[in-house]
């Protein structure tokens, strides 16, 4: 284009690859360099940090103007944006046509040439123009695609692609038209792309995951927007995969190879060995469930072949992309396209709800859409799930979810009832996964699944055709049922049947025992346990098997810093305890004073008194004034009552608990410690800060000997000392004594990591 080589960064949004692939290609050829992001940088770099350097190096930018390319929430902003600012050569090119209202006052004053609806060679010599002012090179070159050693498979760096259609369809094209409300999804998309670009032979690619992802809306988005690349595009429902031969036929019939009188085999066969010889085709495989059937079917040679599916088994295939639900941003840009009125707090509430299932969001937008409020869909999202999911138009999509579920239950309950069981079993439990180590601990008391409880391949044989059908996602470890299948399951399944279900739950969930609450390492297992023990509380506080985990739950809440989590439960607990059980039962009593732990650490500590001043009140009437219970709440009390800012009362009675903790469970004990160094906490309050010292010194020396240094109570009564030190004006001794503290944990995690 120009004898002065320079170097260009294009900048696009995700729909208008190909163009990108097709300057960048061009301008390479001319002798620049060229950054283009699909080229240059790999999956997992710093986007921020490899933009800014190619803005910094780059003697011009390239900028493929387009809908897309101002949309607010694509990347592209930040990269004009910043081109602009930093006064860099903006070379803007208009791939469709454009209005000055579509274009920011940064950018309205540029000239820019439009690319659109020109043929090859045109387009080139605009490309030209725009670049360095008119200069011709003394010989084009070629035409994509009419030199038989370009490689039409392959649309990469250094590869020439062919000039993006205007029209968008190429001769031989079936796909139905495209979905104007598809939103989201480009990583999927540019991983899909990637991925065809592959190989140099058919590539094969599955998108795999459960109803309602979208798997067939990415390939239909990717078929038109790539179309352009292909000289033959053509869709397949291979849902029936014995019609395959069909599909293929009429694909023969276009191309004009089928004989009429050989069969639909016969012509099926000759199709997939005319496609060996031929260049630049597609062949989507929507809804392909049987590997063994499609397998004789898969065409060969240099074009691609993308499957969907939800039987994610697609091994020595294709290569396997598994697809999971909308990321919340792009859940809430859907909504808020298609309602205008939401509010982000609405839109981000309303995905939460129907957990970012992009069917489940085209129904809620149809509904809401055409009438009813935002509060009363998600009411009845709550009360009446699998009614509401029969509702609203999703186009693109074959059936509303409620149906969509209700189909693939009735198969599976037909061909795999063991499947079905724990199915139901599932939708019982949490949204989040639920590791198959549990089923497998409890299976010989479970009462709702059939087959022989000794069998060793349970739960394993069971969760495959759940895989297979679309309705969980397993790993080697969890399966994990979606929270809106799961609630039209619940809505279909009979009181009687629900009620031996949950107490299978109950089953499960009791049996398990991931260890000290109050302990850190343990907190990832009661993570997962509380999950679903939190999610469905109302229905299980009432089961006495349940209390002592739901308990050690709220007490794991407190500990691990989620005290709104805490008084959501201790709330609801306390509620059914105290009407079932009595206001004087231990687990009533017990769940009182975590409920008031909860309501103090969310920093209401005046409406915490009253809560934990009653548990005390009744421990002592009930257990008397000895009793470790009784003492937990007196200790309880006084930490309130210090937080209240009462520090003389919490310090009578602190001295008053640690006195009988003396007594009754010895000096080394940790109950009696804990009450040591809260003692302290309140004589610091009271600003008798040598006499704090002392006693933190001395509880710090007896915990280092009895539970180590690196215990989290150590830990915390080593940082009292220091607040207290530099209280007292020993700020570099304090100081001395946290880094001191510091080296040591970094050592003992340095020591850790060599022993994994």
């Amino acid at each position: 284009m120009t004898d002065a080589t320079q170097q260009f960064f294009i900048s696009y949004a995700g729909p208008d690859r190909p163009w990108a692939e097709w300057v960048g290609y061009h301008l390479e050829r001319a002798g620049h360099q060229v950054v283009l992001d699909v080229w240059d940088w790999r999956a997992g770099d710093n986007l921020v940090h490899h933009m800014d350097q190619a803005l910094e190096q780059a003697d011009a930018v390239v900028a493929l103007f387009s809908k897309s390319y101002f949309d607010p929430e694509r990347w592209t902003q930040d990269e004009w944006t910043a081109a602009v600012t930093r006064r860099d050569r903006v070379i803007p090119l208009a791939l469709e046509p454009i209005t000055t209202a579509d274009v920011p006052p940064l950018l309205a004053a540029k000239l820019r040439k439009d690319l659109h609806g020109l043929d090859e060679t045109t387009a080139l010599a605009t490309l030209r123009e725009a670049v360095n002012g008119g200069a011709r090179p003394t010989s084009p070159p070629p035409f994509p695609g009419t030199t038989p050693a370009d490689d039409p498979a392959a649309v990469s760096h250094g590869t020439k692609p062919r000039l993006p259609s205007s029209t968008g369809q190429p001769d031989v094209w079936n796909v139905r038209r495209r979905n104007p409300d598809f939103s989201g999804r480009e990583a999927e998309i540019a991983q899909l792309r990637d991925g065809l670009l592959s190989g140099r032979q058919a590539v094969v690619r599955a998108l795999h995951g459960m109803g309602g992802v979208g798997k067939t809306q990415i390939a239909l988005e990717y078929a038109h927007r790539f179309a352009g690349q292909y000289d033959v595009v053509w869709w397949v429902d291979a849902e029936q995969d014995d019609q395959l031969p069909v599909h293929y036929t009429e694909l023969a019939d276009r191309l004009g190879i089928a004989r009429p009188e050989a069969g639909s085999e016969h012509n099926a066969r000759a199709l997939l060995q005319h496609l060996r010889t031929e260049q630049r085709w597609l062949i989507i495989l929507d809804n392909a469930e049987n590997r063994e059937q499609i397998d004789p079917w898969l065409p060969e040679g240099s074009g691609h072949v993308v499957i969907t599916s939800r039987n994610p088994d697609w091994r020595g295939i294709a290569h396997q992309t598994g697809l999971d639900v909308f990321s919340r941003p792009d859940s809430v840009s859907y909504l808020r396209t298609q309602i205008p009125s939401i509010t982000s707090e609405e839109a981000d509430l309303l995905a939460r709800d129907v957990g970012d299932l992009p069917l489940a969001l085209a129904q809620a937008a149809g509904v809401i859409g055409s009438g009813m409020t935002i509060g009363r869909y998600l009411e009845l999202l709550t009360t009446s799930t699998a009614r509401i999911l029969e509702e609203g138009d999703a186009p693109g999509y074959p059936a509303p979810l409620g149906a969509a579920v209700g189909i693939a239950t009735t198969g599976l309950e037909s061909d795999h009832p063991d499947a079905a069981a724990l199915l139901r079993l599932g939708a019982f439990f949490g949204p989040d996964p639920i590791p198959t180590r549990w089923l497998e601990s409890a299976r010989s008391r479970l009462s709702t699944i059939p087959g022989d409880p000794a069998d060793l391949m349970w739960p394993h044989a069971a969760l495959q055709p759940l895989s297979r059908y679309g309705l969980a996602r397993l790993d080697h470890e969890t399966f994990q049922i979606h929270r809106l299948t799961q609630a039209v399951l619940r809505d279909h399944t009979g009181p009687e049947e629900a009620e031996r279900i949950r107490s299978d739950v109950a089953t499960v969930l009791s049996s398990i025992a991931p260890g000290n609450p109050e302990v850190p390492d343990t907190w990832p297992a009661w993570a997962s346990l509380a999950s679903h023990l939190i999610v469905h509380h109302a229905v299980l506080a009432d089961r006495p098997e349940l209390r002592p985990v739901l308990l050690k739950t709220a007490l794991f809440l407190l500990r691990s810093g989620q005290p709104r989590s805490a008084l959501s439960l201790t709330t609801s607990l306390r509620k059914v305890w105290a009407s079932e059980l009595g206001e004087d039962h231990p687990d009533t009593l017990s769940c009182t004073q975590y409920l008031g732990h909860a309501t103090a650490d969310v920093g209401d500590v005046v409406g915490a008194l009253p809560f934990v001043e009653d548990t005390l009140v009744r421990r002592r009437r009930v257990l008397g004034d000895d009793h470790p219970d009784t003492l937990h709440s007196a200790h309880s009390l006084a930490i309130t009552l210090n937080h209240a800012g009462d520090h003389v009362e919490a310090h009578r009675m602190h001295q008053d608990t640690l006195r009988r903790r003396h007594h009754i469970l010895g000096d080394d004990h940790p109950d009696t410690l804990l009450s040591a160094h809260n003692l302290a906490v309140t004589l610091h309050s009271l600003r008798r800060y040598p006499e704090a010292a002392q006693l933190l010194e001395e509880t710090r020396d007896r915990l280092r000997r009895t539970v180590g240094d690196d215990h989290t109570h150590t830990v915390a009564v080593t940082e009292s000392l220091a607040r207290t030190w530099t209280a007292m004006g020993k700020r570099f001794a304090a100081q001395r004594l946290l880094t001191g503290q510091r080296k040591q944990a970094k050592r003992r995690l340095d020591r850790k990591k060599k022993r994994r």
